[in-house]
C-alpha cells in the first residue's frame, strides 16, 4: 500500500500539471498585426487536395492570408484549378508571361506577401500558393505602410515539404491541379458529448466507491469500538488507513509543485522526455487498473478466497492472489498501448488506463473537509488562468496549451489526458480534457457523497446531487466557451470551480451545515462503546 500511495501521489502531481479542455486551434488570431481595411481576414486553415495527371494524390493543409477574399467553405463549390510554376520563382518582379486563370506557385522571400499577390493578380492568376522555407505554417500579414489594400485573389501559404512535392511534379512536366477551400468546424462535435459523459461518469463511479469504503470503514470502527478492548483499539488506531489526506498547506504546495513540473515539461519537452512520461503513465495506469479490477472482482464471492489469501513478494510485501492474477493482464494492456500509441485507435487504451488511474486517485487521495477543498480548487483556479492566459506575456505562447498539445514533442500531446477523436470535424484532431479537470473537482464531489452517507442524508436532502450537477454544468459551459472561442484552448477550471464550489458553500450555509463541512468534514456520531448513564435526578426512585 505504501508503494501504491507513492505512485499515485507522483502521478497526481503530473496530472494536476495539465488541465485543458480543448482541441487544436483552427482559427489563428494575430494581435501583433492589427486588422485594417483590405487586410482584415482571420487566419484560417485551408485544405489543398491535389490531382496529378488527373489522379487524386495527396491533400495538404495551408493557411490563408490576412488579405484577399475569403475562401469557399464547401468542397463541392471549390473549383479544380491548374497550378503552374512562377517565373521568376519569387514573383517579386513582373512575370515573363501572363496567365489565364491558373494558380501560381511561388517561393517566399525577397518581397512582401502583398507584392507577390498583386503581381499574381496583374498576371491574371486566380490564386497564389506561397511555399514557406520552413516546415511550419506562417501567418501572412500586411506591411505597416500598406493601407486600403484591394487584392481580389486568395493567397495561401504551404509548408516547405508540401510545396516542394508540388514543385517537383511541375518540373517533371506533370499536370497538377488543386482545390482551395476552408471548411468550417461544427458548432458541437459528438466527441465532446462522449468526453463529457466520460468525465462525469468517472467522478460518479469514484465518488460512490469512495463513499462506500468510507461507510464500511465507519461501520467496522463502530463494531470494534463496541466489542474490542482499549488495547486492541489503540493497536487498531495505529495502523495506516491506506488513504492520503490533504491539508491546506499541502493543497497550496500541490499547485506550486505542479507549476514547477509544468515548466519542466515545457522546457524539456522532446521525444526522449515524452518516452519517460509514457513509462510513468504506464506504471500509474497499471496500478490504477489493477486496483479497480481487484475491487470489482472482490464483489463476487467466487473470488473471496483469492482476495483474502496473501503471498509475500519481495519489495512489494504481502500481495493477494487476486492481485497477482490480474496484474499480468494490466501490464500487457499498458505495454500494448505504449507500443502502438501512435496508431489511430490508441486513444481507447489511453482512456481505459487514464480512467482507472483517476478513479484510483479519487479513492486513495481525499480532502478531510470543505476548507481544504476550497483552498485546493481556489489555487488551481488561479493556476489554470495563469498558465493558459497570463503565461503568454512571459513565454510568448500559452505554456499549458503548448505542453498539452505536444507542440514540441512531434506527437499528439502527452498521455495525461482523456481524448476522443472529433468525428464530424473536417480538420480531424481530438477533443481532450486533462486529468486535473476531473481529479481536482472530483475530490470535492467525492467528499460531498461521503458526508451525505455518514450523515444518513437522503439523495435530495444531501449535497452530492448538487455538487455532481454543478460540475457537469461547469464542464458543459467550458465546451460552450471553447466553441465560441473558435477552438482555442480554455482553462476549464475557470468555469468548473465557481460552479462546483458556489452551490456547495451556499447550500451548506443555508442548511446550517457549513461549520461542520468547513472544519470537521463529517457529522458527529455517537460512540457505541460509551454507555450513557442517566443523571441522578433522572434515575427511577426505589
Amino acid at each position: 500500500m505504501d508503494l501504491q500511495r507513492s505512485v499515485i501521489v507522483v502521478l497526481l502531481v503530473m496530472a494536476v500539471s495539465l488541465k485543458l479542455g480543448s482541441a487544436g486551434d483552427i482559427v489563428h488570431h494575430d494581435n501583433i498585426a492589427p486588422k485594417r481595411p483590405g487586410c482584415d481576414n482571420n487566419f484560417v486553415l485551408v485544405k489543398v487536395p491535389t490531382w496529378v495527371n488527373g489522379l487524386e494524390t495527396s491533400e495538404y493543409v495551408g493557411v490563408g492570408a490576412r488579405f484577399g477574399p475569403t475562401l469557399e467553405s464547401k468542397e463541392r463549390r471549390a473549383n479544380h484549378t491548374r497550378v503552374i510554376l512562377a517565373d521568376p520563382p519569387d514573383y517579386c518582379s513582373p512575370p515573363k508571361k501572363n496567365l489565364s486563370g491558373e494558380i501560381v506557385l511561388v517561393h517566399r522571400g525577397n518581397c512582401s506577401f502583398t507584392t507577390k499577390a498583386n503581381i499574381a493578380e496583374t498576371a491574371n492568376a486566380s490564386a497564389v500558393l506561397i511555399i514557406n522555407y520552413e516546415t511550419e505554417l506562417f501567418k501572412m500579414v500586411c506591411e505597416d505602410k500598406e493601407t486600403d489594400l484591394n487584392i481580389s485573389i486568395p493567397a495561401v501559404m504551404l509548408p516547405q515539404d508540401a510545396g516542394t512535392i508540388l514543385e517537383d511534379d511541375l518540373k517533371n512536366n506533370f499536370r497538377v491541379s488543386v482545390q482551395l477551400y476552408s471548411p468550417l468546424r461544427p458548432l458541437v462535435d459528438i466527441a465532446e458529448v462522449f468526453l463529457w459523459l466520460m468525465a462525469v461518469g468517472t467522478i460518479l463511479c469514484a465518488s460512490y466507491w469512495s463513499a462506500w469504503t468510507t461507510r464500511e470503514a465507519a461501520l467496522e470502527q463502530d463494531k470494534l469500538l463496541k466489542d474490542a478492548s482499549e488495547e486492541t483499539l489503540n493497536a487498531e488506531g495505529s495502523e495506516s488507513s491506506g488513504y492520503v489526506d490533504i491539508n491546506t498547506t499541502a493543497a497550496v504546495l500541490f499547485v506550486v509543485i505542479a507549476s514547477c513540473f509544468l515548466v519542466m515539461l515545457y522546457k524539456l519537452m522532446s521525444s526522449w522526455f515524452l518516452e519517460v512520461l509514457v513509462v510513468l503513465f504506464c506504471i500509474g495506469g497499471v496500478e490504477g487498473l489493477q486496483t479497480c479490477l481487484v475491487a470489482l472482482l472482490s464483489c463476487f464471492r467466487w473470488f473471496k478466497h483469492a482476495r483474502e489469501s496473501y503471498v509475500k513478494v519481495p519489495i512489494l510485501g504481502a500481495v493477494s492472489y487476486l492481485t497477482l492474477a490480474v496484474s499480468p493482464f494490466c501490464i500487457v494492456l499498458a505495454a500494448i498501448w505504449a507500443a502502438n500509441r501512435r496508431v489511430s485507435f490508441a486513444w481507447i487504451g489511453q482512456d481505459i488506463l487514464g480512467i482507472a488511474l483517476i478513479i484510483t486517485v479519487l479513492q486513495i487521495v481525499r480532502i478531510p473537509n470543505l476548507k481544504v477543498g476550497t483552498v485546493l480548487l481556489s489555487c488551481a483556479f488561479m493556476y489554470d488562468i495563469f498558465w493558459v492566459f497570463v503565461s503568454k506575456w512571459w513565454f510568448h505562447e500559452s505554456v499549458m496549451i503548448v505542453v498539452a498539445r505536444g507542440d514540441k514533442s512531434g506527437e499528439d500531446g502527452i498521455p495525461m489526458l482523456l481524448k476522443i477523436p472529433r468525428m464530424f470535424d473536417p480538420w480531424g484532431g481530438y477533443s481532450i480534457i486533462g486529468f486535473g479537470d476531473i481529479i481536482l473537482p472530483g475530490l470535492v464531489v467525492a467528499f460531498s457523497l461521503r458526508f451525505d452517507w455518514l450523515a444518513n442524508k437522503k439523495l435530495r436532502a444531501g449535497y452530492f446531487v448538487w455538487a455532481m450537477s454543478a460540475y457537469g454544468l461547469g464542464l458543459l459551459i467550458t465546451y460552450v466557451a471553447l466553441n465560441l472561442m473558435d477552438g482555442h484552448g480554455q482553462p476549464a477550471l475557470l468555469y468548473i470551480v465557481p460552479f462546483t464550489l458556489g452551490p456547495f458553500l451556499t447550500l451548506g450555509k443555508k442548511r446550517g451545515d457549513l461549520k461542520i463541512l468547513w472544519i470537521r468534514g463529517e457529522p458527529e456520531r455517537p460512540c457505541p462503546h460509551v454507555k450513557v448513564e442517566p443523571y441522578e435526578e433522572e434515575r427511577p426512585q426505589e
